[in-house]
């Protein structure tokens, strides 16, 4: 598989994930993004996907949902203090069972849900939706499972999850894409 494949089906996997967040009223058509958090996936990718390898065939939509929840998490302190926050290392986001309550921990601990809150399963319902449909696209690619592709493309989908994951927790603490009139600077 090309990296030209593999770009197009990332491309494809986020623009049909998009499209159901907006749908859901998540986001507003637009993945809010920053370069600072997508160095923090750069960074935190090695250690998720190691522990993604092993979890993927038995809990595949827990395991990419972990990505997009490790998106809000991200976000979450991108916007409380960057400064203090960025040198977060991956382990931060697992909980006290590592990654099988990772979602949890991130919920509760991190972003200050209940774990009963309108919030917390507004957030599991929206990624068991999100990351599911990311599960069925890779099954239904041209990518054979259990190859080298197949770990390229779900590298690409746990990236794609992760910035919605973070886009979507952007949206929530206020931030969107506003046109501005450039025309006063000048």
């Amino acid at each position: 598989m090309t990296i030209e494949e593999l770009n197009r089906i990332e491309e494809q996997l986020q623009e049909g994930l998009l499209k159901i967040s907006s749908g859901l009223g998540l986001l507003d058509g637009t993945l809010l993004q920053s370069d600072d958090l997508e160095g923090k996936w750069k960074e935190w990718a090695p250690e998720y996907m190691a522990l993604a390898v092993k979890e993927i065939n038995e809990y595949p939509e827990f395991t990419l949902a972990c990505a997009a929840y490790a998106g809000t998490a991200a976000a979450k302190w991108w916007d409380e203090d960057w400064g203090r926050h960025h040198g977060e290392p991956f382990t931060s986001l697992l909980g006290k069972r590592g990654f099988d309550d990772m979602d949890d921990h991130i919920s509760n601990d991190i972003l200050g849900y209940a774990p009963d809150s309108t919030e917390a399963g507004v957030l599991r319902s929206a990624f068991e939706c999100l990351s599911g449909q990311a599960w069925s696209f890779l099954n239904h690619s041209a990518v054979e499972r259990g190859t080298k592709d197949a770990f390229y493309a779900l590298s690409r989908a746990a990236n794609v999850l992760f910035r919605l994951g973070a886009a979507i927790e952007l949206k929530k603490l206020g931030y969107r894409y506003q046109a501005i009139d450039t025309s006063r600077f000048s």
